[in-house]
């Protein structure tokens, strides 16, 4: 018993002496937000299949000074046959921390990054909005997450493919979530 008292405190010096020295932090989640609903609120229709279906804006915190580039991946993880990928869009630029309105379904959009496959077919690219089955809310998450990393992947990869290259490599990440019902 003896030990535990001399150990101990030596313990607890230590780790302060760490911690004074660098030793890294907890990762603190980027923030994300949309000006379009409210976190948990549910999304406009002019934003799912039932609207305009176009991709509604959004705004992150920046990201820890190693990262690279950022990822957004928006899922609805309550549709009929498991969780299914609304947008995929990767290798966005460390010096953007926000997204318009209406990013256009192409492949690579200049200045805000590569988009993939979704879930809507193969060869979908870019935002598909909500378009659940009549019933119960479905919730969406758009999660942005920060990489140290630039991902070696061409325009249009599937959300299989960027999941993937991902690993490894995401700093923290943040989520917003919006609701949609038919």
């Amino acid at each position: 018993m003896r030990w535990v008292r001399v150990v101990l405190p030596l313990l607890v010096v230590l780790s302060l002496v760490l911690t004074a020295c660098g030793t890294p932090s907890p990762t603190i989640n980027l923030q994300v937000r949309s000006d379009a609903f409210d976190n948990g609120g549910f999304i406009p229709t002019r934003y799912t299949c039932d609207g305009e279906d176009v991709s509604p804006p959004l705004t992150w915190s920046a990201g820890p000074p190693e990262t690279q580039t950022y990822l957004l991946l928006v899922r609805d993880p309550d549709a009929p046959g498991g969780t299914f990928i609304h947008w995929v869009l990767y290798n966005i630029p460390r010096e953007r921390t926000t997204l318009p309105e209406a990013v256009p379904p192409l492949p690579q959009v200049e200045g805000i990054g590569m988009q993939g496959t979704n879930d809507f077919g193969p060869d979908v690219i870019g935002y598909r909005g909500p378009c659940p089955p009549p019933g119960k809310a479905h919730r969406y998450y758009f999660t942005v997450y920060a990489l140290n990393a630039t991902l070696s992947l061409a325009p249009g990869a599937s959300a299989r493919a960027v999941r993937k290259a991902m690993k490894g490599h995401v700093l923290t990440e943040g989520t917003w979530m919006g609701k949609y019902k038919r």
